[in-house]
């Protein structure tokens, strides 16, 4: 009878799994997401523009001696598509590890092409680096992190050093840099949304992120399905860390059976943790030493 239940309870569990990832996934992971491991504070202005905010998430639990790490997040959407309160999951998510979290907003095509939503994310980031400490995190600790779109904008503040420098920040100061499924070498664009935020096929210089690794880059979380079919894992992820790598920079690298290109943020969403161990992973890497 106990093995009869447990097959019962895991069958209903893979149900309810599909269910979620079929139906909307981001209003219901949103809807399930606990409200007792954080607080949360919205609209938050980096900028002056209507888009430039973001919602910060407080770990519940006492902050450490030295302050919460700090995750800087950027959602993606092939930088046309997306807004932070989406991703309310991910926030509480990492503010349940114990790592204070912003989710950061930042304009969009047709609004804007390359590289102005990389401005965006700089101006947050630096928020972010600056009022560190006011907000109860860790100013050596704050990590950059996103995913897909979000993961090469994440990318670029912390490898090419142009993107903060107007800031007065520079990538020295971030303790790592967290992408999960993203697009670090892309070029030609064979995605019609993406393609006329980069002006194909007239690319401005410079756009791949792999081309800015250095010996300076900080630690880095690469992770991505196994099996993604929008962004190749083994070009992107694994390109980029075997680049990092061969430069003397740890890197931690993951591949996720059982989820897909967007499944593997969903898995940060409490009902959907069981399809990877994703969120295990990055709060392991942001509260620890990692792997090399």
């Amino acid at each position: 009878m106990p093995m009869l239940k447990a097959s019962l309870f895991l069958l209903a569990a893979l149900l309810l799994g599909a269910v979620l990832v079929a139906c909307a996934p981001v209003a219901t992971l949103n809807a399930l997401t606990p409200g007792n491991t954080h607080t949360v504070t919205t609209d938050q202005a980096y900028g002056p523009g209507p888009r430039q905010l973001l919602d910060i998430y407080r770990p519940a639990r006492a902050a450490p001696r030295g302050g919460w790490p700090v995750v800087v997040f950027f959602y993606g959407g092939s930088w046309n598509r997306g807004k932070r309160s989406d991703y309310a999951f991910v926030g509480a998510a990492l503010a349940s590890r114990g790592i204070l979290t912003l989710v950061a907003d930042y304009r969009l095509y047709p609004q804007v092409r390359y590289p102005d939503f990389l401005r965006d994310s700089a101006a947050a980031l630096a928020w972010g680096l600056g009022h560190a400490e006011s907000l109860g995190g860790n100013p050596r600790r704050v990590f950059v992190m996103g995913h897909s779109a979000g993961a090469y904008n994440a990318a670029m503040l912390a490898l090419d050093a142009r993107w903060l420098k107007p800031t007065g920040h520079t990538p020295r100061e971030l303790a790592g840099f967290i992408g999960l499924a993203g697009p670090y070498d892309f070029l030609p664009m064979t995605n019609p949304d993406a393609q006329p935020v980069f002006f194909h096929p007239d690319y401005p210089p410079g756009t791949q992120p792999l081309e800015h690794a250095s010996k300076a880059a900080p630690r880095s979380f690469l992770a991505a399905a196994r099996d993604d079919s929008l962004v190749n894992p083994q070009r992107n992820t694994q390109g980029l860390a075997t680049r990092l790598r061969a430069l003397g920079v740890p890197v931690t690298v993951k591949f996720y059976d059982h989820v897909g290109h967007m499944t593997l943020i969903a898995a940060f969403g409490a009902p959907l943790r069981w399809l990877a161990p994703a969120l295990d992973d990055v709060a392991a890497f942001v509260n620890g030493p990692g792997e090399a």
